[in-house]
């Protein structure tokens, strides 16, 4: 059977369709409120994210945990089945220092932290002016975490990294 040449794109138009639905379903886009981020993100950034499993330094946009509707910006720090130790300013992760290029601010109070299977520890990238990270909640379980930001497009549009 010979398809009649205007339906070629209109097939093509249509089938395209339903795999980008399909494919950006996972997307959504928050407008960033706090200054816990600064200077990766900004009160008023608006930013995309996209559904996947966290990688250490991802940002992630999650509901708190004790406040239904009240979501919030922080940065993967610890992984499941991790010792995650904050001590003398600095963080480390199964006894050897992280490497955090996203902030110059020193990390406290010392905490501990021997995470459990599904468990991450996550931390604003302004560490005296976060609230409502681990430090204060405790380890998050993982797939509460899997609003990955990839993009700030208002007002500076560029990759997250």
């Amino acid at each position: 059977m010979r398809w009649p040449r205007t339906l070629v794109p209109l097939a093509a138009a249509l089938v395209g369709g339903i795999a980008a639905q399909r494919a950006y379903r996972g997307l959504a886009r928050f407008e960033v409120s706090e200054a816990s981020m600064v200077p990766t993100l900004r009160p008023g950034d608006r930013v995309l994210t996209w559904e996947r499993p966290p990688v250490r330094g991802d940002i992630v946009v999650f509901e708190h945990p004790e406040r239904p509707d009240f979501w919030m910006v922080k940065r993967v720090i610890g992984l499941p089945g991790e010792h995650v130790e904050i001590t003398d300013g600095r963080v480390l992760v199964n006894g050897t220092s992280l490497d955090e290029p996203w902030t110059t601010d020193p990390t406290g109070p010392d905490a501990s932290w021997n995470l459990g299977p599904g468990e991450a520890i996550i931390l604003g990238d302004a560490r005296t002016l976060s609230a409502g990270d681990s430090r204060q909640i405790g380890p998050l379980h993982i797939d509460r975490l899997h609003r990955v930001v990839f993009a700030r497009y208002w007002p500076d549009p560029k990759a997250i990294t």
